[in-house]
């Protein structure tokens, strides 16, 4: 049939990825093999697949084209992570993809798993015209509290920038005391990969701390749950009590430490009005 063998070809065009030749595609679909069938049956399901996905990423690219095709080639994607634990930092992340750039698979960090975040987060670091991790430690966030200590770890991720962004695509937030132009996208890591790209470094450097934390501060599981309030959290913390590393303005920590609930954040337009709220 041709001077490969069908395992050499199951090698060369499905493990390894390559792509079909027509001359060798017109050969394999003369031939009636079962073998060469499921060859070809593998090699179209993987167009289908880099088809569907080559639309996802034009989707998740929209509102970055809109802004390139204007001339505007720093567009940073701004996320956090990590507002929920009841331990350690909240963690932000601002990325500047290049003009163009596409990355498989690239989506809210939330629907991918360690593994894949892991290998993507690298490949956003080489690719990126810029990216910034950035964090508010606890003892911040018991001060200012959770909500404005995510708006103040994505001003310091977009401030630590390497290039100047002339638009911020930010997951449902604005940042007001960053005179940039700049688009709140509910959802927008679901939408948009630039924010996708910064809540996947975001997620990575938090996770990676969190497991430096469960080293200083064995027994909590920070290593497995990153601090989130899940029910080994809970027997972690009645059993131990409190570590430097919890939040204590958060009720689940309190009532370990047998402080009285705290009252409620003041509301506030302004970050400024908001970090005069009670301490822990």
């Amino acid at each position: 049939m041709t001077r490969y063998s069908l395992d050499e070809l199951r090698q060369r065009y499905i493990i390894e990825g390559r792509p079909l030749e027509a001359s060798l595609e017109e050969i394999l679909r003369a031939d009636t093999r079962a073998g060469a069938r499921a060859i070809l049956a593998s090699i179209e399901k993987r167009r289908f697949e880099n088809r569907s996905e080559g639309q996802r990423l034009r989707k998740m690219l929209r509102f970055e084209t809109l802004l390139w095709d204007e001339g505007q080639d720093a567009v940073a994607g701004v996320d956090e992570a990590g507002m929920s634990p009841l331990a350690g930092p909240v963690a932000a992340a601002a990325v500047i993809l290049k003009p163009g750039t596409r990355i498989a698979g690239i989506d809210d960090s939330k629907k991918l798993d360690a593994n894949s975040r892991e290998a993507l987060a690298k490949e956003i670091k080489e690719k990126a015209a810029s990216w910034s991790v950035a964090f508010v430690e606890v003892e911040e966030i018991d001060t200012i509290n959770i909500y404005w200590a995510g708006v103040l770890a994505m001003r310091r991720a977009v401030e630590g920038l390497g290039v100047v962004p002339q638009h911020l695509l930010i997951d449902a937030k604005r940042l007001k005391e960053i005179a940039i132009p700049q688009q709140a996208i509910i959802k927008g890591d679901a939408k948009s990969a630039s924010i996708a790209a910064a809540s996947i470094l975001a997620k990575v450097s938090r996770d990676a701390l969190m497991r430096t934390l469960d080293t200083r501060h064995p027994g909590y599981g920070f290593a497995d749950h990153k601090g989130y309030p899940v029910r080994a959290h809970y027997n972690a913390l009645a059993q131990l009590g409190a570590c430097p590393a919890h939040r204590r303005s958060f009720g689940p920590v309190r009532e370990v430490l047998g402080l009285p609930p705290l009252p409620p954040w003041p509301v506030a337009s302004e970050r400024a009005s908001a970090t005069s709220g009670p301490e822990a």
